[in-house]
């Protein structure tokens, strides 16, 4: 058997106060790579700077839209799991067919899926947040900032 004929292994990720930016270029590798991954507590992952920084550049990629339509898009995430679904998907070659074929492997919940609970949960150091959370903003702040209404 041969490297490129090898099972695709599952990784499940705790992304509960890791750095998003951090840890999804870790995730894009991964899935580039040929594994599967699960991001579960994608709500508890961090951004780091200014709270009113960061809330003031998503407010204005929040405007974009299409002058004709607004149905023809863009389509901006504001749920925690698409925002770092879409934090990865930035990452990935998407002209490329490995980019489109490598997002399929991934799969991004706001909380631990009963399937997933007894998992091994893998954790990366490089991606951890070395700071006090304090510091820093959660994805699901952003995201109840703005528009999601979940819970």
């Amino acid at each position: 058997m041969q490297a490129s004929e090898t099972k695709p292994s599952l990784i499940v990720i705790d992304a509960a106060g890791m750095i998003s930016g951090r840890l999804c270029s870790i995730v894009a590798k991964l899935i580039i790579d040929g594994n599967k991954v699960v991001v579960v507590n994608a709500e508890k992952a961090v951004i780091t700077g200014s709270k009113s920084s960061i809330i003031k550049s998503w407010e204005e990629w929040l405007e974009i839209g299409s002058i004709t339509n607004p149905l023809h898009g863009p389509y901006h995430p504001r749920t925690p799991d698409r925002i770092l679904q879409r934090m990865v998907r930035g990452m990935l070659p998407m002209r490329k067919a490995k980019g489109p074929n490598s997002l399929k492997r991934l799969r991004v919940y706001n909380a631990v899926p009963a399937e997933f609970n007894k998992a091994k949960v893998t954790t990366f150091d490089d991606a951890k947040a070395t700071k006090p959370l304090a510091f820093y903003t959660t994805v699901g702040e952003l995201a109840k900032l703005i528009g999601w209404k979940g819970a």
